[in-house]
């Protein structure tokens, strides 16, 4: 497990991490969400070591990173970083030399890795003939290609069209099952809400929820319900207690109280035929809007010990 414990980083007085804590499961993808300068990027530059913290600490298995344990680590900025008019199976076999694995070895687990990404047949290209689409594959492919015990991708999902988000996310799901933990920032929260197990919210530098899915739903649920019917359901709107959200002839989504839902079910049975009847969940749009809203400023920061 990738743990991260009261993370704080200020630049220039200002201090845009604010006691950051959240964990990455091993075994599992979780999303990490925010808006534009919320502090993804310097959190993930911080798992990496790329940037120090002023305070707090990240660790895995219960131990303190150091260089030697984020040798390990995979990672995709989401800048571009690989070489443009190199080929791209020979850069890849070149990363995974990088990481001690020898030519033979290297030259298979990067055809492997093309062949699940559908780039086998671009293997001998230059990097830059290729789609920015397939391009984000092979950053990904670089990420992977050495086997990493732990996989940090900022953006993997930019530019990519449907078919090859579930492509790159099946790769993710299978290294993930290998027990390492996987984490990724989008902007595309419906994207996020359909694939990740767990979820980090970010806003103004402080985490602002985070669990799984079904967690954050239970928690940020609001007590609405949709009933539809074979018949007109406007009567609905009659009952004591029910707010009505949206109506559409056979069915209604509505707000009330669990025990005013079950009058308004037994109701409708009473009237004839319900076609479907339950509680709504809120989407990650929904919960994300609900929990960054009227975000404070980030404090001043102040004079950290180092």
């Amino acid at each position: 497990m990738l743990r991260l414990d009261g993370i704080t980083r200020a630049f220039d007085g200002r201090r845009v991490l604010d006691d950051v804590s959240f964990q990455v499961a091993s075994g599992r993808l979780t999303g990490f969400v925010g808006g534009n300068g919320a502090g993804k990027t310097t959190t993930m530059r911080i798992v990496l070591g790329v940037l120090a913290a002023d305070a707090g600490t990240v660790t895995l298995d219960g131990h303190e990173l150091g260089a030697g344990q984020r040798r390990d680590f995979g990672y995709m900025p989401e800048e571009r970083g690989l070489y443009p008019k190199m080929k791209v199976a020979e850069q890849l076999t070149y990363l995974a030399r990088l990481h001690g694995y020898e030519r033979r070895t290297a030259d298979a687990r990067v055809r492997d890795l093309l062949g699940r990404l559908g780039l086998e047949a671009r293997a001998d290209d230059p990097l830059e003939s290729l789609s920015l689409g397939n391009q984000q594959r092979a950053q990904i492919a670089a990420a992977l290609v050495h086997e990493p015990r732990v996989l940090v991708l900022d953006e993997p999902f930019s530019g990519l069209d449907p078919l090859a988000v579930d492509v790159v996310l099946g790769v993710l799901a299978e290294h993930a099952a290998t027990g390492a933990p996987v984490l990724f920032s989008s902007h595309q929260l419906d994207l996020v809400e359909r694939l990740c197990d767990d979820l980090v919210i970010i806003a103004g530098g402080r985490i602002r929820a985070t669990g799984s899915r079904g967690e954050l739903q239970a928690a940020h649920g609001s007590t609405r319900y949709e009933l539809s019917g074979a018949d007109d359901v406007g009567w609905v709107r009659t009952v004591p207690g029910v707010d009505v959200v949206e109506f559409d002839g056979g069915s209604v989504l509505f707000g009330s109280t669990p025990e005013v839902a079950q009058e308004v079910l037994r109701a409708a049975l009473a009237r004839g035929p319900v076609e479907a009847f339950g509680p709504v969940r809120p989407s990650l749009g929904e919960i994300f809007r609900e929990v960054v809203v009227d975000v404070p400023a980030p404090r001043p920061a102040v004079e950290v010990a180092r």
